[in-house]
């Protein structure tokens, strides 16, 4: 399967864990807590697979910052966290910085 595939795959995964953490009030309410471990489980589970193809670097490099960028728009879109212009900088590098490690770097050819 396409490394790539299986490293989204993983981001959703820590996306989920991650949303199921803010919902499981510490791990006072059952199923976000299940949700935590499956989700960080599954994410675990497949970037180790990821890891098969891909350097660590860059299989690491953008699982994380992905996982930023998408825990910080739940924050804003799902509990109504705010955002201003200094974050929206932020997390417009973090992109560029995984666009970089991707495309415009050799690090990602296989």
């Amino acid at each position: 399967m396409n490394p790539y595939v299986l490293l989204g795959g993983a981001i959703v995964s820590e996306l989920v864990g991650t949303t199921a953490l803010k919902l499981s009030d510490g791990f006072t309410n059952p199923v976000p807590t299940l949700g935590v471990v499956i989700g960080y489980g599954l994410a675990f589970y497949l970037v180790s697979l990821t890891l098969e193809e891909l350097p660590v670097g860059v299989v690491y490099g953008t699982w994380a910052a992905l996982g930023v960028v998408g825990v910080a728009a739940i924050g804003v879109v799902v509990f109504e966290e705010s955002v201003d212009a200094a974050g929206l900088v932020g997390i417009g590098l973090i992109v560029a910085g995984v666009y970089c490690l991707n495309v415009l770097s050799g690090m990602s050819a296989h």
